[in-house]
């Protein structure tokens, strides 16, 4: 699964717990489903994502750095890829304002609207909720996520 989807597919940005469970030894359930879900979409990610994903590999997960850096190279091979800007840390700004989202969720949010993503695929936001009447929230592990595409 190392190349990007041609651009008449729905774009979906990935949030850090998407990777994680990508590329966890624990979780190998998750580590499946993210797999078979992901493929369907455009992926997007941005520096944040790949920041916090070293974070949780390195400090949680005690993965080895050469690893770390393996897995970054994978991701960015499979995702388009971007860094966050001055616009988009003031999108964050009226995200958190209008939604009430922590500041780095909203971030995430940010970046999934500047990039023109349909769904921003989480863990950890409220799946279903619609942002800016174009952007929606998707927990791939709710129950139901499945039936739902």
């Amino acid at each position: 699964m190392t190349e990007k989807k041609p651009i008449n597919v729905a774009r979906a940005f990935l949030d850090t717990n998407i990777f994680v469970y990508l590329y966890s030894e624990t979780e190998l359930n998750k580590s499946v489903r993210v797999s078979s879900v992901i493929s369907a979409y455009q992926r997007i990610v941005s520096t944040q994502v790949l920041n916090e994903f070293c974070n949780v590999c390195i400090r949680k997960m005690n993965y080895p750095v050469p690893f770390v850096k393996r897995a970054i190279e994978e991701i960015c091979e499979m995702c388009e890829f971007f860094e966050v800007n001055d616009l988009t840390i003031v999108k964050a700004l009226d995200v958190h304002e209008k939604y009430r989202y922590a500041y780095y969720d909203s971030l995430i949010i940010a970046s999934a609207l500047e990039h023109e993503c349909q769904y921003l695929l989480s863990e950890d936001m409220s799946d279903g909720q619609v942002i800016e009447e174009r952007l929606t929230i998707r927990n791939i592990f709710a129950d139901g996520y499945l039936s739902k595409n």
